[in-house]
């Protein structure tokens, strides 16, 4: 299926990366937000007001993150692409629904512009702190899909990535952008709309009373239907069987915890999104993501320049980690340095894929900046020392 070209605005762009994320939605088929402002994210959805009375869509703002995180999920059950935008301390308010989106299997999408925190923080100033919270953050065990892009063109780009892998996965997905990148100016090329690919929503063909919500019947997630179809439907945030109804048992929880997890986990390669560069032979990696990739490029560039084989790894899903290739970079470099703006949240991850095979170093940064070119290069000559 390919984007409206009523809605996308085709073309070359001068627009920051919360406006490139708001087209992204645009041309993703997005017609629903829900949300309350909240720096540095605001802009993405003052971009959609403005946009969406053209294009039939509708933004509400609601009275606090709580209402928007559920609201936009009523929306998606009645038949729309739908989304929320938030940033930190609204998204530690949105967790319990982020459980709600992954037990109901809701197509969300909750894009979280960083902010240096905790609690209130730093609201101006970047960070890359709500790592570990979008993966975590809400209770039980279930997967999340998150994105993280590193300029305004991949803000529009995976934007519309992280709306169709919702609704092909059917299970929260996060796109995590950061103060900086959100609010960098860039240029921003939008395709035709025949070039954008957008998944449709795979609803069912069966008649009423023939239909079962979380039945499987082909392909790897359940069927949806929209409100009017006709079709009586029932969702739960309990444990439920494939009618949709409360199931309090042991196996009913096993058997539905198991499927919301290996949906996601069965298709980590699938999911991965990176860009590695000089990796093979290295001394010295470096894996960032973010605005931090972009300046731990420089940083290796710096750092060649002086003759040292540096690489560079920047990642762009988040989540599912992908163990096989940290432990494929970890078979082609000596050393990896995580560089990120918090104290250490993914440099975790990465030592435990790489297990001890080559040192895993930080470089972290808090205060409210960004980790600085020099950082990294110091980090490096003293790696390698």
């Amino acid at each position: 299926m390919k984007a409206d070209p009523a809605v996308v605005a085709t073309g070359m762009h001068f627009i920051d990366g919360n406006e490139a994320c708001a087209e992204g939605a645009l041309a993703a088929g997005c017609r629903f937000v829900a949300g309350y402002p909240i720096t540095p994210s605001t802009e993405v959805v003052e971009h959609l007001a403005k946009r969406f009375p053209r294009v039939g869509g509708m933004f509400i703002q609601m009275e606090d993150e709580i209402a928007s995180s559920i609201c936009f999920q009523g929306a998606v059950w009645a038949g729309m692409k739908a989304m929320t935008v938030t940033s930190g301390p609204g998204l530690s308010l949105m967790m319990e629904h982020v459980g709600l989106a992954a037990m109901t299997e809701c197509p969300s999408v909750f894009v979280d512009v960083q902010r240096a925190g905790p609690s209130t923080g730093l609201p101006t100033l970047p960070a890359q702190q709500d790592v570990m919270q979008v993966r975590w953050g809400s209770h039980g065990d279930y997967e999340v899909i998150a994105l993280s892009p590193s300029s305004p063109q991949e803000c529009f780009d995976h934007a519309v990535t992280c709306f169709n892998l919702a609704e092909k996965f059917r299970c929260p997905v996060f796109f995590m952008m950061d103060e900086t990148v959100g609010h960098m100016l860039g240029k921003v090329k939008i395709p035709p709309a025949d070039q954008i690919e957008v998944a449709e929503r795979r609803l069912t063909t069966r008649k009423p009373g023939e239909y079962r919500p979380y039945e499987i019947y082909g392909g790897d997630q359940p069927e949806m239907v929209r409100a009017g179809m006709g079709h009586r439907i029932h969702t739960t945030g309990l444990t439920h069987d494939e009618r949709g109804y409360p199931a309090m048992n042991a196996a009913a929880q096993d058997k539905l915890i198991r499927r919301l997890c290996s949906k996601v986990l069965d298709h980590v390669e699938e999911l991965t999104i990176h860009e590695a560069t000089n990796v093979e032979g290295s001394d010295v990696t470096i894996v960032a993501y973010g605005i931090t990739a972009r300046v731990a490029a420089y940083a290796v560039d710096l750092a060649r320049r002086q003759g040292v084989k540096a690489g560079l790894v920047k990642l762009v899903t988040l989540w599912p980690f992908n163990d096989r290739l940290m432990r494929d970079i970890a078979a082609s470099t000596k050393n990896i340095i995580v560089a990120e703006m918090n104290l250490g949240q993914m440099v975790h991850e990465v030592e435990r894929a790489v297990a001890g095979k080559v040192p895993v170093h930080l470089v972290g940064q808090a205060g409210g900046a960004i980790v600085e070119p020099e950082a990294i290069v110091a980090k490096i000559q003293e790696v390698l020392r």
